[in-house]
């Protein structure tokens, strides 16, 4: 199964840049990268930041760009983004009895759960008790292969000092029921940090985010007020099979130097 993962597009009615990026821009290129070198991916995450203030109009935008993917697409709200204007442009999207926009996907490699830590006016993640619940129904009826999960808002501490008091705010309890799960988490995607990371946490369950598509952070774990970049579009091209699950990033505009040799091995 081919999944590509995008984050933090952070969407601005046209031409309306965003910390020195054009975000629309970043976004379409990154598209139509996708739909050029990717058309036979089965499904499309978008994990959070969709827009970056929530609009109508930027919504609106989305929708548009995203109309010529040609397979499944799941959208995931972060911080940035307006439940009641997403759920005005994009009405059938999957949501849970409580409106929250998580809902799950059953593979032939396991179940997919695609989790709402999006709270109006917090910048950090929140998953109460009411999102909870629906955390351990999904998990319950899961079957006996490892789940993966995906969600705007790292459910780890991320380490970096930024994002100390805008992490997930939920006491750890996102990880406790996912590490109770009997057959396993087989890795965690998230976006809201605007840099790559990937580890293991102190349960050994691993996780990583993507590079955000729109501006990202000069790495700095240290600073409270790190700098805005630009760079390429980009987007992760994620493959799950027998052999697990494997994350290639992947940029958009890079300049060929020299071809590589054919390497016969051994």
């Amino acid at each position: 199964m081919k999944i590509i993962q995008l984050t933090d597009t952070h969407l601005m009615p046209p031409g309306v840049v965003v910390n020195g990026v054009d975000p629309e821009a970043q976004l379409r290129a990154a598209v139509a990268d996708i739909l050029e070198k990717h058309a036979d991916a089965d499904l499309l995450v978008v994990t959070g930041d969709l827009c970056n203030y929530g609009d109508p109009e930027a919504y609106a935008l989305l929708r548009e760009i995203l109309a010529p993917v040609p397979f499944a697409v799941r959208l995931l709200l972060g911080n940035h983004d307006d439940r009641p204007a997403f759920v005005e442009a994009f009405p059938d999207h999957p949501r849970d009895e409580r409106g929250y926009v998580q809902s799950v996907l059953d593979t032939a490699f396991g179940r997919l759960l695609f989790l709402d830590s999006h709270e109006h006016g917090v910048i950090g993640g929140i998953y109460g008790a009411d999102r909870l619940a629906w955390l351990e129904g999904a998990l319950a009826n899961a079957g006996d292969l490892p789940v993966t999960v995906f969600i705007h808002h790292p459910p780890i501490d991320s380490g970096i000092g930024h994002f100390e008091a805008i992490g997930m705010h939920d006491d750890g309890e996102i990880m406790k029921r996912l590490s109770a799960h009997r057959p396993g988490i087989r890795h965690i995607l998230f976006g809201h940090i605007h840099v790559p990371l990937s580890g293991t946490s102190a349960e050994g369950i691993a996780y990583s985010s993507g590079q955000a598509c729109s501006h990202r952070f000069i790495t700095d774990l240290e600073a409270r007020d790190p700098w805005w970049t630009g760079g390429n579009p980009c987007y992760r091209v994620v493959l799950l099979d027998g052999h697990g699950l494997r994350a290639y990033g992947a940029e958009v505009g890079q300049i060929p130097t020299e071809r590589a040799p054919i390497c016969e091995g051994p």
